[in-house]
């Protein structure tokens, strides 16, 4: 598919700006984004935010990657259900 930048910000009624950033990756994709992306490219608003999520995640773990190693698991709260915000009917609670 050959889209420029300027093309897809016309289609999507955003900047050539907003656009511009996303392609660079200096901009994330939004709620807002993931609509207008879904419509244009016939994909689902989920399809996005879910690329976003998983490039944030990517990113997380690169940079927290040595700090993840020195965290060690609770093993009392390894099984959910004993965990204290464990509901049985609900599952974990916030």
């Amino acid at each position: 598919m050959n889209l420029s930048q300027a093309k897809l910000a016309q289609t999507l009624q955003a900047s050539y700006q907003r656009v511009n950033e996303l392609v660079n990756k200096k901009r994330g994709i939004t709620p807002s984004s993931a609509l207008r992306l879904a419509k244009v490219f016939n994909t689902s608003e989920d399809f996005w935010l879910n690329l976003q999520l998983r490039f944030d995640l990517y990113h997380a773990k690169q940079k927290e990657g040595d700090i993840l190693d020195t965290i060690h698991l609770n093993t009392h709260y390894n099984n959910p259900i004993h965990h204290p915000n464990f509901d049985n009917k609900k599952g974990l609670m916030p």
